[in-house]
């Protein structure tokens, strides 16, 4: 296992992962990958827990691994255009946003193919499917398959999105065979998700790609879906990250926060603090200088490294809307949403 000492493995390490470096691991991704297995590898968003979209028992594996509800749709990925064309129908706009923005972090929600090879458990018996082309390793893996990668984010259903293959380990490493070690990823958010419905352009998740750079592509202003949405409210979930409650740390979180209670820890943002920051039980800050690129790419470590600092919640100081502000606080309401609504219970 590479990452780990002998003396680690040694000392309680429960995790069963090996764990290669993506210059040692292509071959045995794809092995696995091959024998209907899943494999937790690096993009540029986050890791991503994949399997082949089009055999049943990968895909089952992925659900069972993460725990997560057969309602909520996968996102399919693809190594390019002529192969997102086998399994989806695109309109002149959809292709002009792929054309734009792919490999990179958009996915697209489309009508799927007549007769694509896609598993219905990818798609959650809808008739459209999520489609992004990644970027480095994952695309490269695709293209040796052949196949798109059903692969949403490699951490148990609802809880804080993995960007490091140690935070992989620490959640999935006892659940999956391999973890493809790609270092921090770049941009630390899912893709941004949109749907074109004739001369509109509705934004079903904002993530990687900031709404008005959308637009500037569109022409068109983005439709914002309804904050709770999906199984919470007896909708259908069109897009993974619809649900209510999700990202969510083990500790409380709260958003917005002026000033910090006993005993919380503290999300900081930017150079200047909330009142009473010095007593907090542990801080870290997303971006000293306030840059949202930043913030975003450290959102989720320093969430999970405040959950481990024991607090019972966890103060998040205001953070901008404009930009990637916006996926950023669409994380942070989800993560502070009431848990009993995480994965459509009541």
């Amino acid at each position: 296992m590479a990452g780990y000492s002998n003396a680690e493995k040694k000392i309680g390490r429960a995790s069963v992962a090996e764990i290669l470096k993506t210059g040692e691991g292509m071959e045995r991704a794809l092995a696995l990958l091959e024998a209907g297995q899943v494999v937790a590898i690096p993009t540029e968003t986050v890791y991503g827990l994949a399997g082949d979209a089009t055999n049943g028992e990968a895909v089952a594996r992925i659900f069972e691994a993460k725990g997560r509800p057969r309602f909520n749709p996968l996102i399919a990925h693809v190594s390019g255009l002529v192969m997102a064309h086998e399994v989806a129908v695109f309109d002149t706009l959809s292709e002009k946003l792929a054309q734009a923005f792919w490999p990179g972090p958009l996915t697209l929600v489309l009508p799927l193919a007549k007769g694509a090879a896609i598993h219905p458990l990818v798609t959650a018996g809808l008739d459209t499917i999520a489609l992004r082309m990644p970027q480095g390793f994952g695309s490269q893996l695709i293209a040796r398959l052949g196949r798109p990668l059903a692969a949403p984010s490699a951490n148990s259903s609802g809880r804080i999105t993995a960007t490091t293959a140690e935070a992989v380990e620490a959640d999935l490493g006892g659940k999956i065979p391999l973890i493809v070690d790609g270092g921090p990823t770049e941009v630390g958010l899912e893709s941004s998700i949109v749907k074109v419905e004739g001369a509109t352009v509705r934004l079903l998740r904002p993530g990687g790609i900031a709404a008005e750079v959308i637009e500037a592509v569109t022409g068109l202003p983005l439709l914002r879906q309804a904050a709770n949405t999906g199984a919470n409210t007896g909708e259908r979930v069109e897009a993974p990250g619809m649900l209510a409650s999700h990202y969510a740390p083990n500790a409380a979180v709260r958003v917005g926060a002026a000033s910090v209670r006993p005993g919380e820890a503290l999300l900081a943002f930017g150079p200047n603090r909330a009142a009473g920051a010095a007593e907090a039980a542990a801080m870290l800050n997303l971006s000293p200088s306030g840059d949202l690129r930043e913030a975003a790419a450290n959102l989720f470590s320093h969430m999970q490294a405040l959950d481990r600092s024991g607090a019972k919640t966890i103060a998040v100081e205001p953070i901008p809307d404009a930009g990637l502000g916006e996926a950023i606080n669409d994380r942070l309401r989800r993560a502070a949403a009431p848990r009993d609504i995480r994965e459509g219970r009541k």
